[in-house]
């Protein structure tokens, strides 16, 4: 039996495969096996837009550019041309994990007194002032491709990646569930500050109907502006995007409307390679990404749980959430206490990921009462990820982000590119550790992970969510590693949040109402301040997974039914 064989936790369990408890009562809920290519990713059709580029010869980087790049057309309200992404690649041939950071960095314009002399107590969360940092995207496309070309197959050149993309903007595609939602929570008349983002020109022309409405779920969007921006990035390369007419048309409007980023940005801007950081986790080699991303809290949590029985606690159980709500508040400590960019400050990580701060960080947990001296936690941005594996082996976890849903809410000029607002993340204290400074990356929520095992994939994985995604990453894993769930019933499974989330003031430790009322019971009566949200909450993520069995080499994909996605493969 394929999960005994990895994993010793299934032992009753039959050569046939079935879902589990919670996918018996889920529609969509079955993994996808397939013997070559898989794909993962929020969106069906952008997760049919990289099985298409696989299967075309294609490589993991081709095809996660391609699902990237649809993705930006189909799901605005969560990844744009106009935000970041970061990568985690699997090279096959030389069995290593690369690490790619392409998040933009601050204006050059862009400093506390400017903000503070606009009458700014925080950066604004909307409109020109909030784009305070130069797009990534295209760059990590660009970098990422150009790394697949020299060290993978040859695959496909980078004009014939964004045929799904072009087809979807020009032609149109039929709104989903998740953007038709977005779309009504963010045209809210009675919310002038944030939600009502119908008073910036832009973004009324490409996003809302001729009436000013909101499309609804499976009206026709089209997007022509964007499409003949996609039609130049594919003819010219990204260097058109940060050198050419497409930066000087944004950085124009930019200037225009009294913004912080000017044409010098973005043509100084490039993607960096980076080491990717590691721990052990129950003999597997868990990945995740440097600072300026959170991926450091993702590690810090298993360390610490790597230090406790997890199985003999029980799935589901008070115990269970309870350790895991523990674990994130120890984790987000350090986070909050160091996170930025390390190019500004320097930051313990040898330290921070040892084995002794773990064992340290797992003593001062108390499994009879819950820590709740720790400083709120700040409500953060979402995002969306992607996964591919390809027949050769190679992986790709991609997390690509425009920060608040629509970011800043402008589109610039007439290049259909919706900047994000992730530079709205800086404080404007300059005793922060992440208070806003020109040139400097902020603080990212953004985390992508894989597990290795004897040096080969064995889970690729991630989530959108913001505050969420260590926490929801740490679900996948130890439902999948500790529990031996396939990983469709893993993200089925209730998720839980401690923090807030986008749009919320409460900072309670949600978890989905499907969770039997004797485990909330017994989490308050520990001290938490549990809150029970909808059982299938798209609040607590979108996240996918493609686990890869190292006996036979298929591939499970998994994709949530939370959200419009789709795993598939061949």
């Amino acid at each position: 039996m394929i999960m005994s064989s990895i994993l010793g936790a299934v032992p009753d369990a039959t050569a046939e495969k079935s879902p589990g408890k919670y996918c018996e009562t889920v529609s969509r809920c079955i993994d996808p096996v397939t013997r070559y290519g898989m794909v993962t990713s929020p969106n069906y059709m952008a997760s049919t837009a990289g099985l298409e580029v696989l299967k075309k010869g294609g490589n993991a980087v081709d095809a996660a550019v391609a699902a990237a790049a649809t993705m930006n057309v189909v799901y605005p309200q969560m990844t744009t041309l106009g935000g970041d992404n970061f990568w985690l690649i699997y090279n096959a041939r030389t069995q290593e994990v690369k690490a790619l950071n392409a998040s933009g960095r601050a204006g050059s314009k862009a400093t506390i007194d400017f903000y503070t002399r606009q009458g700014c107590q925080k950066i604004p969360s909307r409109g020109y002032l909030a784009a305070v940092t130069v797009p990534g995207t295209v760059s990590g496309w660009d970098a990422a491709h150009a790394y697949a070309r020299q060290h993978m197959s040859d695959g496909l050149a980078w004009k014939d990646l964004f045929d799904s993309a072009i087809l979807y903007a020009q032609d149109g595609f039929p709104v989903t569930p998740s953007l038709a939602r977005w779309l009504a929570i963010n045209t809210d008349p009675d919310d002038q500050e944030f939600r009502n983002l119908q008073r910036f020109e832009g973004f009324r022309k490409m996003y809302l109907k001729a009436d000013g409405s909101p499309y609804k779920v499976g009206e026709v969007m089209r997007l022509p502006q964007l499409a003949g921006t996609y039609r130049v990035i594919a003819e010219k390369g990204a260097s058109e995007f940060y050198q050419g007419g497409l930066a000087r048309a944004m950085a124009a409007d930019i200037a225009r409307n009294g913004g912080v980023l000017t044409y010098e940005d973005f043509a100084s801007h490039k993607a960096d390679w980076v080491d990717p950081l590691t721990v052990d986790y129950r003999g597997y080699q868990a990945y995740n990404l440097p600072p300026n991303s959170q991926g450091m809290a993702a590690l810090e949590i298993l360390n610490i749980l790597d230090n406790f029985d997890v199985k003999r606690l029980g799935e589901g159980t008070a115990d269970y959430y309870h350790l895991m709500a523990e674990a994130v508040k120890e984790a987000f400590l350090d986070r909050d206490r160091y996170l930025t960019d390390p190019a500004f400050s320097k930051i313990p990580l040898d330290d921070l990921l040892s084995k002794r701060h773990g064992r340290e960080q797992a003593a001062r947990i108390d499994m009879a009462r819950a820590h709740n001296s720790l400083k709120p936690l700040d409500p953060k941005g979402d995002t969306v990820w992607i996964g591919v594996v390809d027949k050769e082996g190679n992986a790709v976890s991609l997390i690509q982000s425009i920060y608040h849903d629509f970011g800043s809410g402008i589109v610039a000029g007439d290049t259909g590119v919706l900047l994000q607002n992730r530079g709205a993340f800086f404080s404007l204290d300059p005793a922060h550790v992440n208070h806003l400074e020109p040139h400097k990356r902020t603080f990212h929520t953004l985390i992508a992970g894989m597990l290795l095992k004897d040096r080969k994939p064995f889970l690729v994985y991630g989530t959108m969510g913001g505050e969420g995604q260590p926490q929801s990453q740490t679900a996948i894993v130890t439902r999948i590693v500790d529990f031996g769930m396939f990983p469709q019933d893993a993200i089925a499974a209730p998720r839980w949040l401690n923090g807030r989330t986008w749009g919320a003031a409460s900072n309670t430790l949600k978890i989905e109402g499907r969770v039997p009322q004797v485990v909330f019971d017994e989490l308050a009566r520990r001290g938490h301040p549990v809150e029970k949200v909808d059982g299938f909450t798209d609040a607590l993520g979108h996240a996918g997974a493609i686990m890869i069995d190292p006996d036979t080499g298929l591939r499970y994909g998994a994709t949530d039914p939370r959200s419009d996605g789709l795993a598939v493969g061949y």
